[in-house]
């Protein structure tokens, strides 16, 4: 309470009353009137000078150069001294529990808590919020305390372990790494670090065990992050050497606190050699947050780094930094100090506007406590540590060291800047081998094609059988009036004969695959598979098999009803066959719509090539399917298979019939054995082998055109023997007519040609006779030709030679009439014909 100073009144002139009057004022004004000097700010302080990290070492004296540069700043505080209350927490909760109720509870009121430990930290920063103090830290990285729900006024200017992911996602991105798996620690430091996410649609592994090399392999991990203390590290590298993860393909990122030498440091808990495990950990990546500025810059204290070391160790009095505890965390408690002193002068001026002050503060202000937090919280200025600046969590962004252990020894590779997110590389990162390994073995992915060899050979012999079809096709229409062709229902041949060709047709696209289409048309190859096979067999085996049909429904009926029904009308096979083919169509198209065909892609066992380890061959091969693929090839398989096992049936049972109407019957019944079982030999097979391209294409193509070819063969060949033998007997027949009228003619001219010409006459009448005789050979020939082939289609002919000229045996067949007209003809008897 300030107290005003006035003149004190005339007194006394007695010595003694002097001397009271004295005594009193001197009392008075040492004790009521402190505004003459600053008004002290007390912060209270944990330094752990001994224990786990003793830290302490160095950050105290480093904290305490702090507090003197400001003191002695004018710009800075003016009407306030800060003031620093430590305590030697030796980095223990427990220890630390006495000493914080002692800097609570005892004069003077504290403004802010800086604890040093983690363990501290969270003890500290949990109950002070009780106390309405900020608290920061120099000295505390676990990610633990980014809390804010947990730890509302918590600050550290010792950046998060969680500052260490950025970096590494940069490196991971730098070299293209996206599988990574860490091996932690399973201590909170740790266990928090690693369940931050490093990065989106990053593969990560966490192992929470101490050393899994199982799997590592199993999971064929290459860059693998460690997390764990420098002790436990050298465990780990042990193993690493026995297992074999190192080398060139192995790539490993530890923490970079621990010291320069720490793999050679004689450990009785291992039992592997200095050089092994320097073998080991050679060309691992380390991270370390920046706690020295590496710019020479002159911040908020007007310092250098350099500058501070200097002084640093001036005030340690020439100690050891590597033996004096806390020493690189040094600039991290001399920026915490001149950060609090510049969010302090920060509120003067908002607590002037309210009508506060920062002398009122107690431990039940809120107001002051926010005031200070909003003032940290925006913090920004450039200290001997780097760059200061807070997060949302308090946490302090930083740079982070990167360094690669090169031959024994660690060599700065870059830094990166969280907070602009900067990455400096000095490009002097070497590896074992060649470059940065692959984060994982490298799979080349190798689409199956369909051997070209057997593509072509195949598709030759299918151009030829379409060939074959469409001479077949030309030759049944263009001796469409020849009664034998008529007798075998030419239409019905002409449909299979186009059924024969687009069975063909189909072995094109079934030898099509990505080495020829494109993905995107892919689809279309697989609809014309699909539907020149479907139209294909309805049309080629469906004409075949209404032959068949209608002669066995004729020929197995009651002898009363066979009359009725020997009277053929060709529409109604042409109907059989339209509803097979329209079935075969509602069938398809329901099934493009319902179910479309589309690319599936089958995936096979990895294949490892010769000589490169690292590579593995990932074998795919395309196939054309559907969602409910089963299900409509056991509808369409389950009907075409019911159809086939009917016509071996039908085929079986008019084996020994015989008709004028379809005479080519046996042949359609051959034909449709040999289509049977071909395509139920088939169709299993090739579904068995859908993962061999080339044994499936060749049992699939080759039935077709095996099938085909049995089949124009077995039909058409026997009428292009006829039809031929048929001309050829035609033009001698009637080449033996005009040589007939030839002679005739001669004979009248003879009487009137002289004595000279008779010799000619006679000559030429020779010869005429020799030449009628050869034509009468060749004549009867052709009658004994015909007479075999009336009976092999007509077994159940039983009239003999000379019963030919009679009307039952000529009613027969045409055969028959021919045979007497020609017999007749050349005036022989059908005694002399039966005995030639």
């Amino acid at each position: 309470m300030a107290v005003s100073c006035q003149s004190l009144p005339e007194v006394r002139r007695s010595i003694i009353g002097q001397t009271l009057i004295f005594a009193s004022l001197t009392l008075l004004l040492s004790w009521s009137c402190p505004a003459l000097g600053k008004k002290k700010l007390y912060i209270g302080a944990l330094f752990p000078m001994s224990g786990g990290w003793p830290g302490g070492q160095a950050c105290l004296p480093s904290a305490q150069m702090a507090l003197d540069l400001v003191n002695k700043r004018t710009d800075i505080l003016p009407e306030y001294e800060l003031e620093l209350i430590h305590y030697d927490s030796m980095c223990d909760p427990g220890e630390a529990t006495k000493l914080l109720y002692d800097l609570l509870y005892t004069e003077p009121i504290k403004m802010v808590l800086m604890p040093g430990c983690s363990s501290v930290s969270t003890l500290v920063a949990e109950a002070a919020r009780m106390w309405n103090l900020i608290v920061l830290s120099y000295g505390s990285s676990s990610p633990a305390l980014s809390n804010r729900q947990r730890f509302p006024t918590f600050f550290r200017t010792h950046p998060s372990a969680t500052l260490h992911n950025p970096t590494r996602v940069q490196l991971f991105q730098k070299w293209k790494w996206t599988k990574i798996a860490t091996i932690q620690q399973t201590t909170e430091v740790f266990t928090s670090v690693s369940d931050r996410p490093l990065l989106k649609n990053m593969f990560c592994s966490f192992l929470n065990c101490f050393m899994d090399s199982d799997s590592l392999n199993r999971q064929d991990a290459r860059i693998i992050v460690g997390l764990f203390y420098e002790t436990e590290a050298r465990k780990v590298f042990c193993e690493v050497y026995k297992e074999k993860l190192y080398g060139k393909k192995y790539v490993w990122f530890l923490i970079g606190w621990y010291a320069d030498n720490w793999f050679k440091i004689k450990d009785p808990s291992i039992n592997c050699t200095v050089e092994q495990m320097t073998e080991a950990v050679e060309g691992h990546v380390t991270t370390e947050i920046v706690m020295l500025n590496p710019e020479t810059v002159r911040g908020a204290s007007n310092l250098t780094s350099q500058e501070f070391l200097n002084q640093l160790m001036s005030k340690l009095g020439g100690k050891n930094p590597e033996e004096t505890g806390g020493f690189q965390e040094a600039p991290l408690a001399y920026d915490a100090v001149w950060a609090l002193a510049l969010a302090l002068n920060k509120t003067v001026g908002p607590l002037k506007a309210k009508g506060r002050r920062l002398e009122d503060f107690n431990y039940n202000n809120r107001d002051i406590t926010a005031e200070i937090y909003r003032a940290l919280n925006t913090s920004s200025f450039e200290g001997v540590s780097g760059h200061v600046v807070f997060d949302a969590q308090g946490s302090r962004m930083a740079w982070t060291l990167i360094e690669q252990l090169q031959g024994g020894s660690y060599k700065k590779i870059g830094y990166f800047d969280s907070t602009k997110g900067n990455l400096s590389w000095y490009g002097n990162d070497k590896w074992i081998g060649p470059g940065p390994p692959a984060d994982q073995t490298v799979v080349i992915e190798v689409f199956r094609f369909l051997s070209q060899k057997l593509f072509v050979s195949v598709s030759v012999f299918a151009g030829l059988g379409i060939l074959l079809g469409i001479v077949c096709l030309t030759f049944n229409i263009y001796n469409s009036n020849v009664r034998y062709i008529q007798n075998s229902q030419p239409y019905l041949n002409n449909m299979t004969a186009v059924g024969c060709m687009m069975a063909l047709a189909a072995v094109f696209p079934l030898g099509l695959d990505g080495h020829h289409v494109h993905r995107k048309q892919f689809p279309v190859v697989c609809q014309f598979r699909l539907w020149l096979l479907g139209l294909g067999f309805s049309l080629a085996y469906g004409s075949m098999f209404t032959k068949i049909w209608w002669v066995h429904t004729v020929f197995t009926k009651k002898d009363d009803k066979k009359e009725k029904r020997k009277h053929l009308e060709p529409w109604k096979l042409y109907a059989t066959v339209g509803v097979l083919l329209v079935i075969d169509v509602l069938s398809l198209m329901i099934w493009q719509i319902v179910d479309p065909l589309h690319i599936t892609v089958e995936k096979f066992v990895r294949e490892a090539p010769k000589g490169d380890l690292d590579v593995l061959i990932q074998p795919l091969l395309e196939h054309c399917s559907s969602d409910k693929m089963n299900t409509w090839l056991g509808v369409v398989y389950g009907y075409k298979g019911l159809l086939l096992l009917l016509g071996i049936f039908l085929a079986y049972e008019t084996k020994s019939i015989s008709t004028e109407k379809i005479n080519d019957h046996r042949a359609v019944g051959m034909a449709i054995y040999n289509v049977s079982v071909l395509c139920m030999i088939t169709a299993p097979v090739t579904m068995i082998l859908s993962s061999q391209q080339d044994a499936s294409f060749a049992f699939a193509s080759l039935a077709i055109v095996f099938s085909v070819y049995i089949t124009l063969v077995v039909l058409f060949v026997p009428k292009v023997e006829y039809v031929s033998c048929w001309y050829s007997m035609r033009r001698l027949i009637t080449r033996g007519e005009w040589q007939s009228d030839t002679q005739e003619t001669m004979k009248t001219q003879g009487s009137s040609t002289n004595n000279n010409d008779e010799e000619k006459s006679r000559q030429l009448e020779r010869e005429n006779k020799e030449l009628q005789k050869i034509i009468q050979e060749v004549q009867v020939l052709f009658l004994y030709v015909l007479l075999r082939s009336y009976r092999s289609h007509s077994p159940s002919w039983k009239c003999r030679f000379g019963e030919l000229a009679s009307w039952k045996c000529r009613s027969e067949g045409s055969l028959a009439g021919i045979v007497v007209r020609r017999a007749r003809w050349l005036e022989m008897s059908f005694g002399e014909l039966a005995s030639w």
